[in-house]
């Protein structure tokens, strides 16, 4: 009976002082509504589906998922111990046949944003839950890779397989599919195709029992920049989380439904210039570094972006490893010379220069300050708007082969962080025979961007290496570079999200109090 006693007392102890996640569960009638106008499939993939390592905010940029620990045998090969007791979506048991099967399948047809598609090998199964990857070459990049190979059910890969496409993948088709925290129930979001809406649901079969926090999130894909902002600021229950432009940082603080939130950022604004088969001027180098010294950031930062980011030479964040250490002495043309101290030689080179842009609405609070500077030295910029990121991405990643329906001369793209603390987000468009190129043939830069694929990201090596990518891209004027912005969003009071520096939207994490619209 002492016994007996002595167990309940124990037991009446560990509940009362254990942490409450430990008996956590979704919120009953929760729901969260979002806007993700940028790399959407990005942002919520690892909130659907799982890899070994997904991103974290840390100085890392990853922790472990469906791997509890790794070892590097060699520069050739990585051992990873599997966490035991997941299960897909659907029930399935996930183990190392689930992983080798899904790699004979990636095998087919890999995604190809960097070289893994031509150094990985093959893995191998050591025993029930430890998987070995084998790889051709020395590859640093393979543990940022590992956050993109995403696992998926067996009849998911007998249907759909992998996509083998340019961009990371994701769900095709809702289904449980995946092992995330949380179900695509309605819809799909992938890299070159998406709907306009998606649903996701709590996932029940999910290995932590503290996430997700939320039962239901709707995700909005394209929007209407000015209608969602009214969404989130005027109205209650319409949208509680959005990127906003800096210009309604004021209108978002007196919401009576939405509060400020910023922070810095690994994110990127890519303007690319198209040296493939755009305005002939532009194969000028003089001309693209013309364009690039007329531009005044640090006017541009203040007036335009209000503060809310950082200056740059390049088109990498300042807070990657490598870039840091490399924009200590790199700066941007602008600080190197005042632009007005030059316009009569930036207007001799540029004068009567017509360009087409083809942008995003959301860029435009940008445009306004790179047109007002480009107007000064004689370029004129025509505009072509649209509200969705699949259009821009459309162009874009048919230009490299010429098959580019529109004629743009300039063309941009939220380049948020999506590679997790390495700078490869940016150098990605340096490697003049990738689809996301629009640089013609350059065999020095590929050259060096074959190099960095060799080192890990921290080591003196890497360093080296970044440093002479960005600065032959720097000379070149192969970009235009503007700074890169913080992270600034709108967010519903009764809303506790924190954002990741990088482009990840962390939504098991997120929580919304007993007053929020949706349980109020």
């Amino acid at each position: 009976m002492k016994t007996v006693k002595a167990f309940l007392k124990g037991m009446l102890i560990l509940a009362l002082f254990a942490p409450m996640s430990l008996w956590a569960e979704p919120v009953k009638g929760s729901h969260l509504k979002v806007f993700i106008p940028s790399l959407p499939y990005i942002y919520i993939s690892h909130s659907i589906n799982a890899a070994l390592l997904r991103p974290a905010n840390n100085e890392q940029g990853w922790e472990y998922d469906m791997a509890v620990a790794h070892r590097k045998i060699d520069d050739k090969t990585y051992e990873f111990d599997l966490r035991q007791g997941v299960k897909f979506q659907d029930g399935s048991p996930f183990n190392a046949d689930a992983v080798i099967m899904n790699m004979e399948y990636f095998k087919k047809a890999p995604f190809l944003f960097t070289k893994i598609d031509s150094v990985f090998d093959r893995a191998e199964k050591i025993d029930d839950y430890t998987v070995r990857f084998h790889l051709t070459e020395k590859y640093g990049q393979f543990l940022n890779d590992a956050i993109w190979i995403q696992f998926y059910t067996q009849p998911y890969l007998e249907k759909y397989g992998w996509n083998g496409k340019p961009t990371c993948p994701n769900l095709a088709e809702p289904g449980p599919y995946g092992l995330g925290p949380y179900i695509l129930k309605e819809g799909y979001i992938e890299g070159d195709r998406q709907t306009p809406k998606a649903v996701l649901v709590a996932n029940p079969n999910y290995w932590n029992p503290e996430y997700p926090k939320i039962e239901t999130v709707t995700v909005y894909t394209e929007l209407d920049s000015k209608v969602a902002l009214e969404m989130a600021s005027d109205k209650e229950g319409q949208l509680d989380i959005m990127p906003i432009p800096v210009s309604e940082k004021d209108r978002v603080s007196n919401s009576r439904y939405s509060k400020l939130v910023t922070a810095p950022s690994t994110d990127n604004i890519a303007i690319h210039m198209n040296l493939r088969n755009g305005n002939e001027r532009l194969m000028d180098e003089e001309v693209r570094v013309a364009l690039n010294k007329a531009i005044d950031q640090r006017r541009l930062l203040n007036k335009y972006y209000q503060g809310e980011g950082q200056i740059k030479p390049t088109l990498a964040a300042p807070l990657y490893p490598g870039v840091d250490k490399v924009v200590q002495n790199l700066k941007a043309y602008s600080e190197v010379q005042d632009p007005k101290s030059i316009r009569d030689d930036l207007k001799a080179k540029l004068d009567g220069l017509e360009l087409n842009v083809y942008t995003q609405d959301r860029f435009m609070y940008i445009w306004k300050g790179i047109d007002r500077d480009l107007r000064k030295v004689g370029v004129k910029l025509n505009f072509d708007i649209t509200s969705s990121e699949k259009d821009v991405f459309g162009q874009l990643l048919a230009t490299n082969a010429r098959k580019n329906t529109k004629e743009w001369d300039l063309l941009v793209w939220g380049d948020d962080d999506w590679y997790y603390n390495h700078p490869w987000s940016a150098f990605l468009v340096y490697r003049t025979h990738n689809y996301w190129s629009t640089i013609f043939p350059d065999s020095k830069l590929d050259g060096f961007i074959d190099e960095m694929f060799r080192e890990s990201v921290g080591t003196p090596e890497f360093d080296r290496v970044a440093e002479k990518i960005m600065r032959h891209v720097y000379n070149s004027g192969y970009m235009l570079f503007v700074p890169t912005p913080n992270k600034v969003l709108a967010v519903n009071k009764e809303v506790t999200y924190t954002p990741y520096r990088m482009a990840n939207m962390p939504l098991w994490e997120i929580e919304v109090s007993s007053n929020h619209w949706s349980v109020r």
